[in-house]
C-alpha cells in the first residue's frame, strides 16, 4: 500500500508539473484592416468655379451619366461603372493651413455617407487629374468674352434748359 500511494503521489506530482508548463502559443495576430482611401481631393479654387469645372468635366467623360445637379448644396449626382453616387465640392475655411481660395471635392453615397468604393475613385482620380486644366480653360474663356465686350456707352446728359 506504501507504494501504491507513493506512485499516486508521483502521478500527482507528474500532473501538476505538467499542468504548470505549457508551450508557447502564437499570439493572435487581427484580421487585417483595410482602411480604404480617401474619397476626397482639395483644390486650390473657389467653390462655384471649381462646381462648373466638374460639371463641364463630368458631361464630357465617358462612361459618366449625368442625373442632376444642385449648385446651392454643391453636388452633382451620377452613374458611373454601373455605381450611382454624389460628388460634391465644398470651400474650405481659411485656416493657419490653408491660406488661399481651396475647395474640397469628394464622393458620397445617395444616402450622403462616404463612398469609397472603386468607381467612385477611379472617378474622382480622373476628376483630380483634369480639374486644373479646365479651371484654366474656364479662366481664359471669361477673360476672353470680357475683353470682347464692347465699352459701355457714357450716358448722355441733357443740357440744361437756358431761359432768357
Amino acid at each position: 500500500m506504501f507504494t501504491l500511494s507513493r506512485l499516486m503521489s508521483f502521478v500527482v506530482a507528474v500532473l501538476l508539473v505538467a499542468g504548470c508548463t505549457s508551450t508557447p502559443r502564437k499570439p493572435a495576430t487581427p484580421p487585417a484592416v483595410v482602411v480604404p482611401p480617401h474619397a476626397h481631393f482639395n483644390i486650390a479654387a473657389s467653390e462655384l468655379d471649381t462646381w462648373n469645372a466638374v460639371g463641364q468635366l463630368l458631361v464630357r467623360m465617358d462612361g459618366v451619366t449625368y442625373e442632376g445637379r444642385a449648385q446651392k448644396l454643391g453636388l452633382y449626382a451620377v452613374e458611373y461603372r454601373g455605381e450611382k453616387f454624389l460628388i460634391f465640392t465644398r470651400a474650405l475655411l481659411l485656416s493657419n493651413e490653408i491660406k488661399n481660395l481651396t475647395t474640397e471635392v469628394r464622393t458620397a453615397l445617395q444616402n450622403g455617407k462616404p463612398n469609397s468604393s472603386a468607381p467612385a475613385i477611379e472617378l474622382l482620380g480622373l476628376l483630380q487629374a483634369r480639374l486644373p486644366a479646365e479651371l484654366i480653360r474656364i479662366e481664359s474663356e471669361k477673360k476672353a468674352a470680357q475683353a470682347k465686350k464692347p465699352a459701355p456707352k457714357k450716358k448722355k446728359t441733357a443740357k440744361p434748359a437756358v431761359r432768357r
